[in-house]
Formats: structure tokens, C-alpha cells, sequence
């Protein structure tokens, strides 16, 4: 029981790992409002884990670059657009509904459509087909006895 109490505070506190003592802006409101940001951008060299959670050089720069923005006074909208601007809609965990993402948005839908298409076809297939071939007719076994004598 002890490892698991012990297992779960660890994953709990895990983003906790990823941040520096020296990262953390003494503003403890603007530092909230940056940790707030963290979990919605990307990191470029992990790219399935946020800045809030990589350990990567990269996320702990990005981490200070939104942390600079807040002190200049950004808005989340101002530093969302900012970073987007500069590194494209790839920057954010959860992409915009756009022309360019449709098919990144639709891809789950078709491979469940496309996947019980197929499961569909070949149970049908399956079920069309014969399990086993019918036996021979009298013609077809005289045929086949004339063959087999010459």
C-alpha cells in the first residue's frame, strides 16, 4: 500500500520536477499566470509532452520566454499569438480547427470509419464464402474418372 501512496505522489508532482528553483518569477501571481500557459504549448524537441513537463533545454527556454512576456505585461492571448506567430500552430497542444489541421482533427474519425469498414467487408466476405466446397456431382465425378483414366 506503501508504494503505491508513494508511486502516485511522485507522478502528482512530476511537472514540479521539470522547473527550476531559479526559473520561478518572484511575482507569485504573474508566476501563476505562466505556469497557467505552460501546459498549452508544445515542446519542439519532445513534442508530446508540454513545456510544463519536458526537461528539454528548449521547454525550460520557452518557459522563460513566456515568463518574460508576462512580465512585460502580455496578455495569454498576446503571448499565444506571439509564440504561434513565430513557430507556427505546431507550438500548441491543442491546434485550431483550420484548413491546414482538418486532417490532423479528422484522422482518429477516419481510422475508426475506415477500420470498421474493413472489419465489415470481411465479415461479410466471411459469410458469403463457403466454409467448405460442395461435393461432387455424378456428372462431375464421371469427368473427373474420365480424366484420371487417360
Amino acid at each position: 500500500m506503501t508504494g503505491w501512496l508513494v508511486t502516485l505522489s511522485l507522478v502528482a508532482v512530476s511537472p514540479a520536477f521539470a522547473i527550476d528553483p531559479d526559473e520561478i518569477l518572484p511575482n507569485p501571481r504573474q508566476e501563476a499566470q505562466a505556469r497557467a500557459l505552460f501546459g498549452e504549448f508544445r515542446c519542439l524537441v519532445c513534442q508530446s509532452q508540454s513545456i510544463e513537463t519536458s526537461e528539454a533545454p528548449l521547454a525550460k527556454d520557452f518557459r522563460n520566454l513566456v515568463r518574460q512576456q508576462v512580465v512585460a505585461g502580455k496578455s495569454p492571448a498576446e503571448i499565444r499569438a506571439f509564440l504561434v506567430s513565430r513557430y507556427g500552430d505546431f507550438i500548441l497542444m491543442k491546434p485550431p480547427l483550420d484548413a491546414e489541421t482538418v486532417l490532423l482533427w479528422a484522422t482518429p474519425a477516419l481510422i475508426v470509419v475506415l477500420g470498421g469498414g474493413l472489419a465489415g467487408w470481411a465479415l461479410l466476405r466471411r459469410r458469403t464464402e463457403p466454409s467448405a466446397p460442395a461435393p461432387l456431382g455424378d456428372d462431375e465425378r464421371a469427368r473427373l474418372a474420365a480424366l484420371l483414366d487417360e
